[in-house]
Protein backbone atom coordinates (compact mmCIF):
# COMPACT_ATOMS: atom_id res chain seq x y z
CA UNK A 1 0.00 0.00 0.00
CA UNK A 2 1.68 3.45 -0.86
CA UNK A 3 0.48 5.49 1.48
CA UNK A 4 0.31 3.28 4.31
CA UNK A 5 1.31 4.95 7.42
CA UNK A 6 3.69 3.41 9.93
CA UNK A 7 3.82 3.05 13.69
CA UNK A 8 6.11 2.48 15.82
CA UNK A 9 5.56 0.78 19.18
CA UNK A 10 7.96 1.10 22.02
CA UNK A 11 7.32 -1.87 24.67
CA UNK A 12 4.56 -3.11 22.40
CA UNK A 13 4.76 -7.00 23.96
CA UNK A 14 3.55 -5.61 27.12
CA UNK A 15 0.03 -5.67 28.76
CA UNK A 16 -1.79 -2.51 26.67
CA UNK A 17 0.68 -3.33 23.76
CA UNK A 18 -0.43 -6.97 22.79
CA UNK A 19 -3.83 -5.09 22.01
CA UNK A 20 -2.91 -2.18 20.42
CA UNK A 21 -0.69 -3.64 18.05
CA UNK A 22 -3.15 -5.74 16.85
CA UNK A 23 -5.65 -3.07 16.31
CA UNK A 24 -3.24 -0.72 14.81
CA UNK A 25 -3.16 -3.83 12.11
CA UNK A 26 -6.88 -4.07 11.68
CA UNK A 27 -6.83 -0.18 11.22
CA UNK A 28 -4.67 -0.81 7.92
CA UNK A 29 -0.70 0.57 9.69
CA UNK A 30 2.39 -1.45 9.06
CA UNK A 31 3.56 -1.32 12.07
CA UNK A 32 7.07 -2.19 13.77
CA UNK A 33 7.47 -3.42 17.80
CA UNK A 34 10.33 -2.27 19.17
CA UNK A 35 11.14 -4.59 22.59
CA UNK A 36 13.12 -6.75 24.72
CA UNK A 37 11.60 -9.53 23.84
CA UNK A 38 12.35 -11.52 21.23
CA UNK A 39 8.84 -12.15 18.79
CA UNK A 40 8.80 -13.55 15.32
CA UNK A 41 5.99 -12.22 13.17
CA UNK A 42 4.37 -13.78 9.90
CA UNK A 43 2.83 -10.76 9.08
CA UNK A 44 3.87 -8.91 6.41
CA UNK A 45 2.92 -5.81 7.80
CA UNK A 46 4.11 -6.20 11.26
CA UNK A 47 7.93 -6.20 12.48
CA UNK A 48 9.35 -7.03 16.00
CA UNK A 49 12.56 -5.16 16.87
CA UNK A 50 14.81 -6.88 19.94
CA UNK A 51 16.53 -4.06 21.75
CA UNK A 52 17.08 -2.38 24.40
CA UNK A 53 15.38 0.95 25.09
CA UNK A 54 18.13 2.23 26.97
CA UNK A 55 20.74 1.89 24.38
CA UNK A 56 20.98 5.27 22.91
CA UNK A 57 22.45 4.51 19.39
CA UNK A 58 19.99 1.98 19.13
CA UNK A 59 17.09 3.97 19.47
CA UNK A 60 18.97 6.99 17.03
CA UNK A 61 18.93 4.02 14.32
CA UNK A 62 15.35 3.01 14.86
CA UNK A 63 14.04 6.79 14.80
CA UNK A 64 15.87 7.04 11.29
CA UNK A 65 13.82 4.68 9.79
CA UNK A 66 10.75 7.11 9.82
CA UNK A 67 7.67 6.78 11.33
CA UNK A 68 4.34 8.29 11.08
CA UNK A 69 3.25 7.90 14.52
CA UNK A 70 5.07 6.39 17.73
CA UNK A 71 3.16 5.04 20.56
CA UNK A 72 5.51 5.01 23.73
CA UNK A 73 4.91 2.60 26.40
CA UNK A 74 8.42 3.21 27.72
CA UNK A 75 8.36 4.11 31.58
CA UNK A 76 11.73 7.09 32.08
CA UNK A 77 12.60 8.86 34.91
CA UNK A 78 11.65 12.74 34.55
CA UNK A 79 15.38 13.46 33.33
CA UNK A 80 16.16 10.88 30.89
CA UNK A 81 12.20 12.00 29.16
CA UNK A 82 13.50 15.44 29.00
CA UNK A 83 16.95 14.43 27.27
CA UNK A 84 14.64 11.73 24.75
CA UNK A 85 12.19 14.68 24.23
CA UNK A 86 13.94 15.75 20.39
CA UNK A 87 14.47 12.32 19.94
CA UNK A 88 10.88 11.05 20.32
CA UNK A 89 8.95 13.98 18.54
CA UNK A 90 11.24 15.18 16.16
CA UNK A 91 10.89 11.93 14.49
CA UNK A 92 7.28 11.21 13.65
CA UNK A 93 4.13 13.47 13.25
CA UNK A 94 2.05 12.19 16.45
CA UNK A 95 3.86 10.90 19.61
CA UNK A 96 1.66 8.57 22.33
CA UNK A 97 3.21 9.30 25.38
CA UNK A 98 2.18 7.36 28.09
CA UNK A 99 1.26 8.71 31.05
CA UNK A 100 -1.23 6.99 34.15
CA UNK A 101 -4.69 8.05 36.13
CA UNK A 102 -2.45 8.12 38.77
CA UNK A 103 -1.38 12.15 38.35
CA UNK A 104 -4.52 12.60 39.53
CA UNK A 105 -5.80 13.41 43.77
CA UNK A 106 -8.65 12.85 45.20
CA UNK A 107 -10.19 16.37 44.91
CA UNK A 108 -13.08 15.95 42.65
CA UNK A 109 -15.56 12.81 42.17
CA UNK A 110 -16.37 11.72 38.84
CA UNK A 111 -12.51 12.77 38.02
CA UNK A 112 -11.84 14.30 34.24
CA UNK A 113 -8.83 15.65 32.61
CA UNK A 114 -8.87 18.58 34.63
CA UNK A 115 -9.19 17.43 38.12
CA UNK A 116 -5.98 18.52 40.66
CA UNK A 117 -2.76 16.31 40.17
CA UNK A 118 -1.35 14.61 43.34
CA UNK A 119 1.95 16.84 42.14
CA UNK A 120 0.07 20.52 42.33
CA UNK A 121 -1.64 19.37 45.54
CA UNK A 122 0.16 16.92 48.20
CA UNK A 123 1.50 17.85 51.01
CA UNK A 124 3.88 15.28 51.34
CA UNK A 125 7.52 16.93 51.28
CA UNK A 126 9.20 13.33 51.65
CA UNK A 127 7.59 11.89 48.28
CA UNK A 128 7.33 15.18 46.37
CA UNK A 129 11.23 15.06 46.79
CA UNK A 130 11.30 11.92 45.32
CA UNK A 131 10.40 10.81 41.01
CA UNK A 132 8.17 7.90 42.23
CA UNK A 133 5.91 6.99 39.28
CA UNK A 134 2.85 9.05 40.04
CA UNK A 135 5.02 12.37 39.96
CA UNK A 136 7.28 11.62 37.29
CA UNK A 137 4.24 10.88 34.98
CA UNK A 138 2.69 14.59 35.54
CA UNK A 139 6.38 15.97 35.29
CA UNK A 140 6.59 14.33 32.06
CA UNK A 141 3.40 15.59 31.19
CA UNK A 142 4.52 19.15 31.87
CA UNK A 143 7.96 18.51 29.96
CA UNK A 144 5.63 18.03 26.71
CA UNK A 145 3.55 20.94 27.30
CA UNK A 146 6.85 23.25 27.85
CA UNK A 147 8.68 21.54 24.57
CA UNK A 148 8.10 23.54 21.19
CA UNK A 149 6.62 20.50 20.18
CA UNK A 150 2.41 20.51 19.08
CA UNK A 151 2.62 16.57 17.80
CA UNK A 152 1.86 14.92 21.11
CA UNK A 153 -0.97 12.99 22.92
CA UNK A 154 -0.98 12.15 26.82
CA UNK A 155 -3.14 9.09 27.86
CA UNK A 156 -3.85 8.35 31.08
CA UNK A 157 -4.31 4.87 31.79
CA UNK A 158 -6.78 3.94 34.78
CA UNK A 159 -5.47 0.09 36.02
CA UNK A 160 -5.89 -1.97 32.77
CA UNK A 161 -5.87 -5.67 33.05
CA UNK A 162 -4.55 -7.87 30.13
CA UNK A 163 -3.98 -11.54 28.90
CA UNK A 164 -0.99 -12.03 31.77
CA UNK A 165 -1.69 -9.18 34.00
CA UNK A 166 -4.10 -9.26 36.73
CA UNK A 167 -4.61 -6.36 39.27
CA UNK A 168 -6.06 -6.95 43.45
CA UNK A 169 -5.31 -3.18 45.55
CA UNK A 170 -1.68 -2.77 44.48
CA UNK A 171 -0.59 -6.71 44.45
CA UNK A 172 -0.38 -8.28 40.76
CA UNK A 173 -1.00 -11.71 39.19
CA UNK A 174 2.19 -13.33 40.15
CA UNK A 175 0.75 -13.53 43.63
CA UNK A 176 -2.71 -13.32 43.38
CA UNK A 177 -3.32 -16.07 40.98
CA UNK A 178 -0.44 -17.92 42.22
CA UNK A 179 -1.73 -18.49 45.75
CA UNK A 180 -5.10 -18.74 44.02
CA UNK A 181 -3.99 -22.23 42.44
CA UNK A 182 -2.25 -23.33 45.80
CA UNK A 183 -5.49 -22.48 47.87
CA UNK A 184 -3.75 -20.32 49.55
CA UNK A 185 -5.71 -16.62 50.83
CA UNK A 186 -4.72 -13.44 49.37
CA UNK A 187 -4.00 -11.03 51.87
CA UNK A 188 -5.58 -7.26 51.44
CA UNK A 189 -5.24 -3.64 53.31
CA UNK A 190 -9.08 -3.68 55.09
CA UNK A 191 -9.43 -0.17 54.36
CA UNK A 192 -9.26 -0.81 50.63
CA UNK A 193 -12.09 -2.89 50.81
CA UNK A 194 -15.11 -0.37 50.00
CA UNK A 195 -13.18 1.94 48.49
CA UNK A 196 -14.32 2.49 44.22
CA UNK A 197 -11.87 1.17 41.72
CA UNK A 198 -11.89 1.56 38.00
CA UNK A 199 -10.16 -1.15 36.42
CA UNK A 200 -10.34 -1.40 32.31
CA UNK A 201 -9.49 -4.52 29.81
CA UNK A 202 -6.43 -3.56 27.81
CA UNK A 203 -8.90 -4.65 24.70
CA UNK A 204 -10.75 -1.72 25.24
CA UNK A 205 -8.10 0.63 26.38
CA UNK A 206 -6.23 -0.19 22.87
CA UNK A 207 -9.36 1.02 21.04
CA UNK A 208 -9.05 4.37 22.69
CA UNK A 209 -5.30 4.50 21.86
CA UNK A 210 -5.74 3.62 18.19
CA UNK A 211 -8.23 6.32 17.54
CA UNK A 212 -6.67 8.70 19.33
CA UNK A 213 -3.49 8.53 17.04
CA UNK A 214 -3.43 10.44 13.84
CA UNK A 215 -6.44 12.22 15.19
CA UNK A 216 -6.47 16.16 15.02
CA UNK A 217 -8.58 16.54 18.17
CA UNK A 218 -6.11 14.91 20.32
CA UNK A 219 -2.91 16.80 19.44
CA UNK A 220 -1.43 18.19 22.52
CA UNK A 221 -4.43 16.69 24.99
CA UNK A 222 -4.61 14.70 28.30
CA UNK A 223 -7.42 11.85 27.46
CA UNK A 224 -8.12 9.14 30.96
CA UNK A 225 -8.30 6.47 28.79
CA UNK A 226 -10.63 3.90 30.89
CA UNK A 227 -13.79 2.52 30.88
CA UNK A 228 -16.42 4.62 33.45
CA UNK A 229 -17.56 1.47 35.43
CA UNK A 230 -16.42 1.28 39.15
CA UNK A 231 -16.06 -0.94 41.67
CA UNK A 232 -15.33 -1.38 45.00
CA UNK A 233 -12.31 -3.81 45.95
CA UNK A 234 -14.26 -6.06 47.58
CA UNK A 235 -16.58 -6.41 45.19
CA UNK A 236 -13.87 -7.16 42.28
CA UNK A 237 -12.00 -9.36 44.86
CA UNK A 238 -15.67 -11.57 44.57
CA UNK A 239 -15.24 -11.53 40.96
CA UNK A 240 -11.66 -13.54 41.63
CA UNK A 241 -13.41 -15.70 44.06
CA UNK A 242 -15.81 -16.78 41.75
CA UNK A 243 -14.08 -17.19 38.44
CA UNK A 244 -10.56 -18.79 40.53
CA UNK A 245 -11.56 -19.62 43.50
CA UNK A 246 -10.03 -16.97 45.40
CA UNK A 247 -9.83 -16.97 49.54
CA UNK A 248 -9.63 -13.40 50.72
CA UNK A 249 -8.76 -12.14 54.43
CA UNK A 250 -8.65 -7.96 55.01
CA UNK A 251 -6.22 -7.23 56.98
CA UNK A 252 -4.86 -3.37 58.57
CA UNK A 253 -3.60 -1.50 56.10
CA UNK A 254 0.20 -0.82 58.40
CA UNK A 255 0.08 -4.79 58.60
CA UNK A 256 0.13 -5.28 54.64
CA UNK A 257 2.24 -2.39 53.68
CA UNK A 258 4.96 -4.11 56.10
CA UNK A 259 4.07 -7.68 54.71
CA UNK A 260 4.69 -5.42 51.15
CA UNK A 261 8.43 -4.11 52.06
CA UNK A 262 9.19 -5.11 55.66
CA UNK A 263 12.58 -2.32 55.01
CA UNK A 264 10.32 0.46 53.88
CA UNK A 265 6.83 -0.22 54.34
CA UNK A 266 5.96 3.83 54.41
CA UNK A 267 7.48 4.98 51.11
CA UNK A 268 6.86 3.63 47.73
CA UNK A 269 4.27 0.80 49.08
CA UNK A 270 2.58 3.48 51.23
CA UNK A 271 2.35 6.09 48.25
CA UNK A 272 0.89 3.57 45.75
CA UNK A 273 -1.85 2.24 48.52
CA UNK A 274 -2.39 5.79 50.32
CA UNK A 275 -2.26 7.67 46.88
CA UNK A 276 -4.13 5.67 44.61
CA UNK A 277 -5.78 2.44 45.27
CA UNK A 278 -7.40 4.30 48.52
CA UNK A 279 -9.09 6.87 46.78
CA UNK A 280 -12.26 6.84 45.21
CA UNK A 281 -11.07 6.74 41.44
CA UNK A 282 -14.57 6.99 39.82
CA UNK A 283 -13.51 8.18 36.22
CA UNK A 284 -15.50 10.27 34.02
CA UNK A 285 -14.23 9.35 30.53
CA UNK A 286 -16.70 11.33 28.12
CA UNK A 287 -13.67 13.19 26.97
CA UNK A 288 -11.94 10.49 25.05
CA UNK A 289 -15.40 8.92 23.89
CA UNK A 290 -16.22 11.93 22.23
CA UNK A 291 -13.00 12.47 20.52
CA UNK A 292 -13.03 8.93 19.77
CA UNK A 293 -16.16 8.28 18.69
CA UNK A 294 -16.79 5.07 20.91
CA UNK A 295 -19.51 4.32 23.38
CA UNK A 296 -19.54 3.07 26.39
CA UNK A 297 -21.28 0.38 25.80
CA UNK A 298 -18.75 -0.85 23.24
CA UNK A 299 -16.72 -2.01 26.27
CA UNK A 300 -17.06 -4.98 28.20
CA UNK A 301 -17.59 -5.32 31.90
CA UNK A 302 -14.76 -5.82 34.07
CA UNK A 303 -16.47 -9.05 34.97
CA UNK A 304 -16.64 -10.22 31.63
CA UNK A 305 -13.29 -9.29 30.53
CA UNK A 306 -11.48 -10.72 33.65
CA UNK A 307 -13.38 -14.39 32.76
CA UNK A 308 -12.39 -14.01 29.40
CA UNK A 309 -8.71 -13.41 30.13
CA UNK A 310 -8.37 -15.43 33.03
CA UNK A 311 -10.34 -18.27 31.14
CA UNK A 312 -7.31 -18.28 28.23
CA UNK A 313 -4.69 -18.51 30.95
CA UNK A 314 -2.83 -21.86 29.88
CA UNK A 315 -3.20 -24.61 32.55
CA UNK A 316 0.21 -24.91 32.85
CA UNK A 317 1.11 -21.03 33.04
CA UNK A 318 4.01 -20.27 35.52
CA UNK A 319 4.03 -16.90 37.82
CA UNK A 320 6.97 -15.79 39.24
CA UNK A 321 7.04 -17.33 42.99
CA UNK A 322 7.21 -13.98 44.54
CA UNK A 323 8.59 -16.28 47.06
CA UNK A 324 9.29 -13.61 49.93
CA UNK A 325 5.78 -11.96 50.24
CA UNK A 326 4.08 -15.15 49.94
CA UNK A 327 6.15 -16.99 52.76
CA UNK A 328 5.43 -13.84 54.88
CA UNK A 329 1.95 -13.80 54.11
CA UNK A 330 2.10 -17.43 55.35
CA UNK A 331 3.90 -16.35 58.83
CA UNK A 332 1.17 -13.92 59.17
CA UNK A 333 -2.11 -16.35 58.25
CA UNK A 334 -0.36 -18.70 60.58
CA UNK A 335 -0.07 -16.44 63.49
CA UNK A 336 -3.33 -14.57 63.42
CA UNK A 337 -4.99 -17.98 62.77
CA UNK A 338 -6.64 -16.43 59.79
Amino acid sequence: MENQKKVLVLGGTGAMGVYVVPELLRMGYKVDVFSLDEVKSDNPNLTYITGNARDEAAMEEIFSRGYDGIVDFMIYSSKLFAHRLPMLLGHTDHYIYLSSYRVYADEEHPITETSPRLLDVSKDEEMLATDTYALAKAREEDILSASEYKNWTAIRPAITFSKRRFQLVTLEADLILRRAALGKTVLLPKEAENVEATMTWAGDVAKMICRLLFNKAALCERFSVCTAEHNTWGTIAGYYKELVGMKIAWIPREDFLRLVDPEKPMRDPRWQLDYDRLYDRIMDNSKVLRVTGLKQSDFSTVKDALARELAALPKDVQWAKNADLSERMDEYIAQHNI
